[in-house]
């Protein structure tokens, strides 16, 4: 299967950081598909910066979804995600969205730690979402300025690992989600750090969506992910207003 990981943000590198930790856990015969947003925010940080991409997920899908099987919008907060849910027939799945149902089946409770207090909002926001409040022990993100969005991991690494330790013992945490794209493969190399099991949301949503293409789900016709009816649009990419005006199948 062909699976297409679609970054919202702009920076090469947090794509390649994605591409190699989705490397390391996908199944021999699945191929992944890069793309990185060809406008945007170099990542995505707030409710603005999330509109922004969630439009440019779209776009990105529309240009690429013939080609694959399925789909990945690599951003944790998974922006777009209800949207291309409803515009297209292979199954879409977001990042945060697969990383907490992974957490919920390893675990009671789990806590999202992040390298940003910026992204707590809109992370919350996702939660909501999501419905699984009741399962999150909290958000917890470091505070103070990074260097590089693309090297935050190693930056930030000691700092994680220790707030992750921390959340744990004072908020009884059972599992542990490492989220943002930039810390992607972090779980995996930090795992013998942390006592409970850490979640890596790219690795996450490989699995899940590789099992989805296996369970081959039909396109909603009912519902509210079913396909909108067309509607004219006006100045948005050619392969986009296809689909909205539903002359691309």
């Amino acid at each position: 299967m062909r699976i297409l990981v679609a970054n919202p943000n702009t920076t090469e590198a947090v794509t390649a950081r994605l591409m190699a930790a989705a490397a390391a856990v996908k199944a021999p015969a699945t191929e992944l598909v890069p793309m990185t947003a060809p406008r945007g925010v170099p990542y995505i940080a707030t409710r603005a910066d999330a509109v922004i991409g969630s439009a440019v997920a779209l776009e990105m899908l529309a240009e690429r979804h013939r080609d694959v099987d399925a789909a990945i919008i690599a951003a944790f907060g998974d922006p777009g995600l209800g949207g291309a849910r409803e515009l297209f027939d292979i199954p879409v799945v977001g990042m945060a969205e697969a990383a907490m149902l992974t957490a919920c089946m390893l675990g009671r409770t789990f806590a999202i730690v992040t390298f940003s207090g910026g992204l707590v909002p809109w992370y919350n926001e996702c939660l909501d979402w999501n419905g699984l409040r009741g399962r999150c022990a909290g958000i917890f993100a470091l505070q103070g300025a990074f260097a590089s969005i693309a090297d935050v991991q190693e930056e930030k690494e000691e700092a994680l690992v220790a707030l992750a330790n921390r959340v744990v013992a004072e908020a009884g945490a059972d599992v542990v989600i490492l989220a943002g794209a930039p810390l992607s493969g972090l779980a995996q190399s930090v795992r013998d750090r942390v006592p409970v099991p850490l979640v890596d949301g790219i690795q996450a949503a490989v699995k899940q969506v590789e099992a989805l293409v296996a369970l081959r789900p039909a396109k909603a016709t009912e519902g509210t992910f079913r396909r909108p009816a067309a509607k004219t649009c006006t100045g948005i990419p050619e392969a986009l207003r296809a689909r909205f005006e539903r002359r691309d199948g």
